[in-house]
């Protein structure tokens, strides 16, 4: 099972694109950076778009809509 949902993230953010774009964005941002939002522990995820997906799923990255 994929973690988190997709189900879960759509109710976050209005449509799989503007998902797709934030969460690659923020999975350069953690490569290059090295900057975590959460405790590495606490990732299920040990790649950086799935910890981008993780950071979405909580709260963490507020997508303003335009």
């Amino acid at each position: 099972m994929i973690y988190p949902s997709i189900d879960k993230l759509l109710t976050i953010v209005d449509s799989k694109y503007t998902l797709v774009y934030v969460a690659s964005k923020r999975a350069h941002e953690i490569n290059e950076k090295h900057f975590l939002q959460m405790k590495e522990e606490e990732y299920t995820s040990k790649k950086a778009i799935g910890r981008a997906l993780e950071e979405i799923s909580e709260g963490l990255i507020k997508i303003e809509k335009k």
